[in-house]
């Protein structure tokens, strides 16, 4: 029988025990928002490196110093060679969604919870995008590669000696490049899913026209003259010396006409052949699973949780409102339609810059400064507008903004298509699309935000197409009403708003033939009858908006759907915040968030703070 003692000593070893599991589980309640917060930072740091690191295009535009967040400076672009085990990428996404499954938000920052959602709905909609492997179209006529490359090459920046180096290391293996797209065209053929037969003969016609034999030859190609005004800009602040500045002419002039026109001509080549193997000449319910295709590539597009058919009668409903104000303006406003005024109503202002600066002084009402990141304040960037390129007329949009990198805001351009800027009006409302308070405000805005808060670097990458345009059009759409303050009479405020609703019509229209296109399998000649609405009777330019649609699937509501969930947001926040709302404090709150998708802009509206 055992002593007191001895029974005692025998359970000293389970009270330690016992304690130690306590202290044990005091020490991870206590270290769990440390570990929760570490897993985060590791996890988030991961996927941004992911997305950048192979892509020296991407990476170039993202950030200006990358070697300040981990890469390296060797410069290489992606080379498709064939179709990944989509099993393969099925774990590794599941891998990741499980990995951010198991952070807790509630030990995570507001920002950073708001991050990890976004990204686990990004991750779950590439994970539904593997069933359609071979649906995408680099070499789209409207938005392909082989326009858009050269323009990621004519304004690559060099800030210093080894960014003109990368440039070259590009340009070396642009061939390689563009070959293995040609291989993934390949493949789409086999598969029954090549482009229409009149979408490749755009595409060779393109190639064709952008690299310019003549041009090249002479060294007057944009590419040429782009390269030389970056490099003199180094050689005047001594970056580089006038030996190398030579060195490097010349060895642009070799890959342009060695490497990148050889390419282009094997691309319009590729194409001449595989134009044969076209078996679907309309829109992408044409195809196997192409309806499906089409309500995943809308919703991701748009960055919405609406159906296809909601959509649809969004978009109509708001067809009718627009319709039935035009009529009624057109019928208080007789001398918009009867001839008796003498000349089309214009704005004063007709310099890009005045227009810039109008802009930004009738905004001040209703949006934000940026945030400043010092008790300075935060300045306004530096804005460069360009023309774009004689040869790429023809295939560019009537502006764009180039994004800044994150890491340098200061920079920022935006390229006005001289071709299709037809008047002053059509200048004001474009510039206020791309440049404030569109895109580069937008963008600006958003990132500063991002910087101020210490945001996870993923954050600034992270792209919603809904979001981006939705915005850009909201304020487009906004900049008529700007543009009537401007004039000298109420015929030109009329005009403005004429000008409005038909634009609206317009952009409407076109997202009601998308969805009968790609989801109904409407003809052209059915489209040709519906534009008769907006009074589009030539043929020709019927088949030219059908066509456009056919090769850019989900594009207009990408813009025009986003735009209407602006509104619709907006029109949450009124009834949200009721007498704390204003258009500053909304607008002050979507540019907070940042890109998002707008079901996650919805439900951070009844959390933000309205005093």
């Amino acid at each position: 029988m055992l002593s007191n003692r001895q029974k005692i000593t025998a359970k000293r070893p389970l009270l330690w025990g016992v304690l130690f599991f306590f202290l044990l589980l005091i020490f991870l309640f206590l270290t769990a928002p440390f570990r929760h917060r570490q897993k985060w930072n590791a996890l988030s740091d991961k996927l941004f490196h992911a997305e950048l690191e192979d892509n020296a295009l991407t990476l170039h535009y993202s950030l200006a110093y990358p070697e300040n967040y981990g890469f390296s400076s060797a410069a290489s672009l992606p080379v498709y060679t064939g179709m990944s085990d989509p099993e393969e990428e099925k774990e590794m996404l599941l891998s990741d969604l499980k990995a951010l499954s198991r952070i807790r938000t509630e030990y995570l920052s507001e920002r950073d919870a708001y991050t990890l959602q976004l990204i686990t709905n990004q991750l779950q909609n590439r994970l539904t995008g593997l069933s359609y492997p071979y649906y995408a179209e680099p070499f789209a006529p409207g938005s392909g590669i082989q326009s858009g490359l050269p323009i990621l090459l004519a304004d690559y920046t060099f800030r210093r000696k080894e960014d003109v180096e990368n440039y070259l290391s590009v340009l070396e293996q642009s061939g390689d490049y563009l070959g293995g797209l040609l291989t993934y065209e390949e493949e789409k053929a086999r598969a029954g899913l090549f482009m229409p037969a009149y979408s490749a003969g755009k595409v060779i016609s393109q190639c064709g026209a952008i690299m310019d034999s003549s041009a090249l030859k002479n060294g007057t190609h944009f590419l040429h003259e782009t390269f030389q005004t970056r490099l003199q800009a180094l050689l005047d602040k001594g970056a580089v010396t006038r030996s190398e500045f030579d060195a490097y002419l010349a060895e642009n002039d070799r890959l342009l006409t060695c490497v990148l026109a050889p390419a282009y001509e094997q691309v319009a080549d590729a194409f001449t052949l595989l134009s044969s193997e076209s078996r679907n000449q309309g829109g992408l319910c044409g195809l196997p699973e192409g309806k499906e295709y089409y309500s995943y590539l809308l919703s991701r597009e748009i960055g919405t949780d609406k159906s296809t058919l909601e959509i649809k009668h969004l978009l109509y409903a708001d067809f009718q409102q627009n319709y039935e104000d035009l009529l009624s303006l057109l019928a208080q406003t007789p001398a918009l339609t009867d001839g008796s005024a003498t000349s089309t109503p214009d704005l004063p202002h007709s310099a890009p810059t005045e227009i810039i600066e109008t802009l930004c002084d009738l905004m001040k009402k209703d949006f934000p400064p940026f945030p400043a990141l010092s008790p300075e304040g935060a300045l306004r960037p530096m804005l460069t507008l360009k023309t774009v390129a004689p040869s790429m007329e023809d295939y560019s949009s009537p502006a764009y903004y180039l994004m800044p990198p994150m890491d340098d805001l200061s920079q920022n351009t935006i390229y006005i298509n001289q071709k299709t800027t037809t008047d002053n009006l059509n200048l004001f409302t474009t510039l206020a699309h791309e440049g404030y308070p569109g895109h580069l405000y937008q963008t600006v805005y958003s990132r500063l935000s991002a910087l101020q808060k210490e945001d996870a670097p993923l954050r600034s990458i992270l792209h919603y197409g809904g979001y981006a345009e939705g915005w850009a059009y909201y304020v487009e759409d906004l900049s008529y009403t700007y543009a009537q303050k401007t004039g000298s009479d109420q015929l030109t405020a009329s005009y403005a708003e004429v000008c409005r609703l038909n634009r609206n019509l317009h952009l409407g229209m076109y997202s009601l033939l998308d969805i009968a296109i790609h989801y109904e399998n409407a003809s052209s000649q059915q489209v040709a009858e519906m534009l008769k609405i907006l009074g589009i009777t030539d043929p020709d330019t019927a088949r030219r908006i059908y066509e456009y649609i056919v090769e850019e699937p989900a594009n207009y509501p990408k813009y025009y759907v986003g735009f209407l969930e602006m509104k619709e947001l907006k029109k949450c926040a009124k009834e949200t915040w009721q007498e704390q709302y204003s258009p500053y404090r909304f607008h002050q709150f979507v540019l907070e968030l940042g890109p998002s998708d707008f079901p996650s802009l919805k439900k951070a509206l009844a959390a933000y703070p309205t005093t």
